[in-house]
């Protein structure tokens, strides 16, 4: 519990202290819901490679949403990972924002990422739940910023 409270504390304050945002891109789910074969892909583009940078997943969802955590298989710049977090606390209390019927969760992915090179990337995103249609979400997004020095 402490792990997770110390990563959602970690991404807001990320969030609230980096830099310029250099992207910000949410793709929604349509019906609410996540197919287990759908590929959620963000194309950026890397301006400086001598900077660090930040990136913060973001996760919405509706109560609707069955589990506890979440599992992600992310690709990008040549590297796969398999992530898990937390949506919702040991009594099953939503963590993250709320906003007008859905709940936001960041997820910090890297900080002080560098890039080898200048030029364009894709991150892409699948769910990892072995669930068909993972009900409740509703939008995944993607923001990276720029860290100040």
């Amino acid at each position: 519990m402490r792990k997770t409270l110390f990563c959602l504390l970690a991404a807001i304050a990320l969030s609230a202290c980096s830099g310029d945002i250099i992207y910000s891109h949410f793709h929604p789910m349509m019906p609410n819901e996540w197919h287990a074969d759908s590929v959620v892909n963000f194309d950026y583009t890397i301006e400086d490679a001598d900077a660090s940078y930040s990136l913060i997943l973001y996760v919405r969802h509706t109560e609707r949403y069955p589990y506890q955590n979440m599992w992600l298989f992310v690709e990008n710049a040549g590297k796969t990972d398999t992530i898990e977090f937390y949506l919702a606390d040991d009594r099953g209390r939503w963590l993250g924002d709320r906003h007008h019927g859905f709940i936001e969760m960041p997820v910090l992915y890297e900080d002080a990422k560098q890039f080898a090179d200048t030029g364009a990337y894709r991150l892409s995103v699948r769910q990892g739940m072995r669930e068909e249609e993972l009900e409740g979400i509703t939008d995944i997004g993607l923001e990276i910023s720029r860290n100040e020095e």
